[in-house]
């Protein structure tokens, strides 16, 4: 006979509370098999609107749980289009471990509704249960109800020890838009809802530099370290948003180390579309593979990516936060050349002045060196030289 725990909830989302705890019963109980039970549509109660489905749930949970010994995530509840009922779920598994012995794993909260559920008491006659109980006075509480569960039901109560983590689904999701409670999360999970920005979540500054300058080569991290500063410190001056200045600052350069081979790999991935000089430059391509990556992988807003899109060739018409990546990637504090105190000068006077100094020292650098220049950095120097740009925002 196998022992088979039952570890149910909405997961929403799964956090390194719910790692522990199925850790620790399959360790204290001497579990065969664990089976994790994501809910599609918990009865109890409402997934909050705009959250991820039950599908997305899922595949968080798969993440969280993989580093748990004997465990495993079953799509069963998120599958049905039905109300999830544990009696159900319970009943679904036993027809399918018949001889086994199932353990339906609960939190000490739902351990003291248990005869309230659902043919709660056919749950506590047939199956067994283990309550995880948060400290020793709760696990005293508990027994003392478990002794009349057993009397009223003949129930078999398990109390495992478990390593408590104080923390919960809600507070998470309050903190996530925060850029807060990246420790609270599997890694893995945490990457995933970045990547997605689901519930709102903003990446941990911290995180998010530690991930781009593992990403370059290790004598760029001082550029995109002042580029980022330079880039809020701008963002600041002229109201806009500093996060995505900043977001915008340590994400540009992500993939400048790659060569051209390796460029052009992530334009057929990305299905960027490039033109003749693109083909033949990474220096270019950096600025349009970059701003993919920083999409596809870190979830930024398209404002960022645009920003990053443009921070090398400019374009006309930029928005405001485009302008400030390209003078902060431009000029920022170890930058040094001649003309640079002005272009300085001009960032915190006038953008668009400053624009047309940046091209056009741009431009006066690429052939001076002979190299090609873009077709839209030409535009948008005729463009910001005629002094006709008039953005808000």
């Amino acid at each position: 006979m196998m022992k088979i725990g039952i570890y149910g909830g909405t997961f929403n989302p799964p956090h390194r509370g719910h790692v522990l705890a199925a850790a620790s019963a399959v360790r204290e109980l001497g579990l065969d098999r664990l089976i994790v039970m994501p809910a599609g549509t918990p009865p109890h109660k409402e997934v909050p609107a705009g959250n991820p489905d039950g599908a997305e749930r899922l595949a968080l949970a798969r993440m969280a749980f993989a580093s748990v010994d004997r465990a495993e995530v079953s799509d069963h509840e998120v599958a049905s289009e039905e109300k999830d009922y544990t009696i159900d779920t319970l009943n679904w598994l036993s027809a399918r471990c018949p001889g086994d012995e199932l353990i339906l794993i609960t939190g000490g909260d739902m351990f003291r509704t248990l005869p309230g559920w659902k043919c709660g008491d056919e749950i506590l006659r047939r199956f067994s249960v283990a309550a995880l109980a948060r400290e020793f006075e709760e696990e005293q509480e508990l027994a003392t109800l478990a002794e009349t569960y057993r009397a009223d039901y003949g129930a078999t109560v398990y109390f495992p020890r478990a390593e408590v983590f104080p923390v919960s689904s809600t507070e998470i999701r309050r903190k996530l838009p925060q850029r807060l409670g990246k420790e609270l999360l599997p890694e893995p999970v945490y990457t995933e809802i970045i990547r997605r920005r689901l519930y709102g979540a903003k990446p941990d500054f911290a995180w998010l530099r530690e991930k781009a300058y593992a990403m370059l080569k290790p004598t760029r991290i001082p550029h995109v370290k002042g580029c980022e500063e330079e880039a809020v410190r701008l963002a600041a001056f002229w109201g806009e948003d500093t996060e995505e200045a900043a977001e915008a600052g340590i994400l540009h350069d992500i993939t400048k180390k790659l060569d051209l081979q390796g460029q052009l790999l992530l334009c057929r991935k990305y299905d960027i579309v490039i033109d003749a000089l693109e083909a033949r430059s990474d220096k270019l391509l950096h600025s349009k593979t970059g701003a993919a990556v920083a999409k596809h992988e870190f979830g930024v807003s398209d404002a960022v990516a645009t920003a990053i899109t443009w921070h090398t060739t400019g374009r006309p018409g930029m928005s405001r936060l485009e302008k400030i990546l390209y003078l902060a990637d431009y000029m920022e504090p170890t930058r040094d050349f001649e003309g640079l105190d002005e272009l300085r000068r001009l960032c915190y006077e006038d953008l668009d002045r400053a624009m047309a100094l940046g091209l056009a020292m741009s431009i006066g650098d690429l052939k001076a060196r002979h190299k090609e220049i873009h077709p839209m950095t030409e535009k948008a120097m005729e463009y910001y030289s005629s002094g006709k740009d008039t953005t808000e925002c």
